[in-house]
């Protein structure tokens, strides 16, 4: 419990993406448009588009990066959708098209380049003096995320900023849930001293 108490404060609130009745309402979807109703796709990018931009942009570093990967995920996503297995989340499914994206675009920029736009704005309930330490916490985790590797990011990503489960973490990057675990908490004790803090903590769920 006392990781989140040093740690959780410099994390915004994540998305919740997953219920068994939003499974079924993107398969639906899936369904009709496969078969012909186009719009049905619409769905799904208005419930998936602001999360899968958000992890994009922890994963890039870069807003224009994120939001080409994102638009370029989607795209791609509709054009294969015959290729989607339903027994499989869709945010998992489409995770990956984008996390490809994300790598295509990595491979076009310096790998250590900064950050030169914000994405996640402060509180907007808070006041001036809140507000901007919470800016400056997340100024700073920005540029402690730029010298980790991928795998750490997206894992950091993925559970903070996406707030997926392990079980959902291990679908979305295809290894085992304990491979998930080790990884993320080798990346928050690296985060951890990135960041000047302490970094023997547990998950504390």
């Amino acid at each position: 419990m006392c990781y989140k108490s040093g740690f959780a404060n410099f994390f915004p609130r994540g998305v919740y993406l997953d219920s068994d009745s939003r499974n079924r309402e993107d398969a639906d979807c899936v369904a009709r448009c496969l078969g012909g109703d186009h719009e049905a796709f619409e769905p799904l990018v208005s419930r998936y588009e602001r999360v899968v931009f958000r992890v994009a942009f922890r994963l890039t570093g870069q807003y224009e990066d994120a939001r080409d990967a994102t638009q370029n995920a989607f795209v791609k996503a509709f054009e294969q959708l015959h290729r989607y297995d339903r027994k499989r989340k869709f945010f998992s499914w489409i995770y990956r098209i984008a996390v490809n994206e994300c790598l295509n675009l990595r491979r076009s920029r310096r790998p250590q380049e900064a950050l030169t736009e914000r994405f996640d704005g402060a509180d907007t309930q808070a006041g001036p003096f809140e507000a901007f330490a919470q800016a400056e916490a997340r100024s700073r985790i920005d540029r402690a995320m730029t010298n980790l590797s991928f795998e750490y990011r997206e894992v950091i990503a993925l559970r903070h900023f996406a707030d997926l489960s392990y079980e959902e973490m291990a679908e979305a990057i295809g290894v085992p849930e304990k491979t998930v675990k080790s990884r993320l908490f080798s990346a928050r004790q690296k985060l951890a001293g990135l960041l000047g803090m302490a970094g023997d903590r547990n998950d504390g769920e």
